[in-house]
């Protein structure tokens, strides 16, 4: 692992196979993006990022974002943008692909991750990406159940107070069809970010033709993409090691688009099961150069 500082007091871990023998050249690359209810938590606060996905032939890169009692929303996605930059124009000294990069997020990663790849055209061309894996981060945060203390904090006040700033913060206000392809996660039984949360934003990808799958895991909560003591907060359990403990858990799966041409639900027995391994293929499909 090499660390480096992107932006001043921010930090990147950057893992890459340990083996390059045979590899492609430049790398796909990952940007991991920790969760912690947007208050709490750091780049470590991740899964094994060497094993996934790094000795699968990934450069992973675990960044840090300015929390919510530090700065107020949008710091947040301003880090992101700034690490896709940073990795982009970095990437002939670590070896990463610019033209393959995707965002990978938990919870309040989670939701940068689909915020900053839905925004990145209006944004700044530099900081598009190529695929997201959103693991159970909020979509929408003028719903009722995001009035929340993690919410109120992002914002800097209560969310009725801040409209202008909730929309500009709710990833499935801003989808557009040039949004790139993504994967979400949730657990069914999520105490936290209630899977509603990811519906409304597959629904809204879908909306514009965006090809996007939904997992919603039966009996999963939340947190389930951290390792085993991979903690984010106190409150409710959080669901850690689930994902690697039980990687065949049933689940409603909904695709957009199906080969019908339409968003259809499919059975768990007609898709791949929940895991690690889902996720490797999401990324090694829309990552890897033909």
């Amino acid at each position: 692992m090499k660390t480096a500082e992107f932006a001043p007091g921010l930090k990147a871990d950057i893992f890459l196979p340990a083996e390059a023998d045979g590899l492609p050249t430049p790398l796909p690359t990952i940007i991991w993006l920790h969760g912690g209810a947007w208050r709490v938590g750091d780049r470590t606060l991740a899964p094994d990022l060497q094993r996934y996905f790094a000795d699968r032939g990934f450069a992973m890169v675990s960044v840090d974002y300015r929390l919510s009692g530090d700065a107020v929303f949008p710091a947040q996605l301003d880090d992101v943008r700034t690490a896709i930059r940073w990795v982009k124009e970095h990437a002939a000294e670590y070896g990463f692909d610019p033209d393959a990069i995707g965002l990978w997020g938990s919870s309040a990663g989670g939701h940068l991750a689909a915020l900053a790849a839905v925004t990145a055209d209006s944004a700044d061309v530099a900081t598009a990406v190529h695929a997201v894996v959103d693991g159970y981060g909020a979509a929408d945060l003028l719903a009722p159940d995001q009035d929340v203390p993690p919410t109120v904090g992002l914002l800097g006040g209560p969310v009725q107070e801040r409209r202008d700033l909730a929309i500009a913060a709710s990833p499935a206000r801003h989808v557009t069809s040039s949004a790139p392809p993504f994967l979400i996660l949730h657990g069914g039984a999520d105490p936290l970010v209630p899977a509603s949360q990811s519906v409304t934003l597959f629904e809204a990808l879908a909306d514009k033709d965006v090809p996007v799958t939904l997992y919603v895991i039966d009996g999963f909560g939340h947190g389930f993409f951290n390792p085993v003591g991979g903690e984010e907060l106190a409150g409710p359990p959080i669901d850690a090691g689930h994902l690697e403990a039980d990687p065949h858990a049933s689940a409603t799966v909904r695709v957009h688009p199906t080969s019908a041409g339409d968003t259809a639900k499919t059975p768990p027995s007609a898709a791949p099961a929940a895991s690690f391994d889902l996720i490797e293929s999401f990324f090694r499909t829309h990552l890897t150069r033909p």
